[in-house]
């Protein structure tokens, strides 16, 4: 059952899926009913969960499940891969590609790049001990206060000079 995602209790587990793109207003609005239809029906094992959705910075999804109830089950886990992957068609961009990363430019503009050459931005000084990245290891709403955090404080610190 869809739930207003400023509703969602705090320890709610929460996804984050990043576009390599902003969304249209079009595509925000498309996205918001898509998601808004499908927590409307996501269930585990037939029960309905508590769940709801963010778009936050026009290009990143955070997907949230209430589990104080109901344990969200590897079938309906894959239920909203499937439905993040029809965005993916419908919108012809990657979501569900969890080998990037996501930082703020020095204008606050948000990227996207690829993890595995992500090094070569830290090299050419596009990416500083002090640029804003996602945090991957969110897991509950409550650790959204924290989803941006600086990159010498995420796993990319290996590549700085200490």
């Amino acid at each position: 059952m869809y739930v207003d995602f400023n509703k969602m209790p705090a320890h709610s587990r929460v996804w984050i899926y990043q576009a390599g793109r902003s969304f249209s207003q079009t595509e925000k609005d498309l996205v918001t009913n898509s998601l808004k239809s499908f927590c409307e029906g996501w269930n585990a094992h037939g029960n309905g969960m508590p769940s709801s959705f963010q778009i936050m910075d026009d290009q990143v999804l955070i997907l949230a499940v209430d589990e104080s109830n109901l344990g969200a089950s590897g079938c309906s886990i894959d239920s909203s891969v499937k439905a993040l992957k029809e965005l993916e068609n419908t919108l012809g961009i990657n979501l569900t590609d969890q080998g990037k990363v996501s930082y703020k430019s020095i204008n606050g503009k948000l990227k996207v790049a690829p993890a595995l050459g992500i090094k070569s931005k830290v090299i050419e000084g596009e990416i500083e001990v002090d640029t804003l990245v996602i945090n991957p290891l969110i897991q509950r709403k409550e650790e959204l206060e924290n989803v941006w955090i600086s990159a010498g404080n995420s796993w990319l610190s290996k590549y700085f000079p200490n």
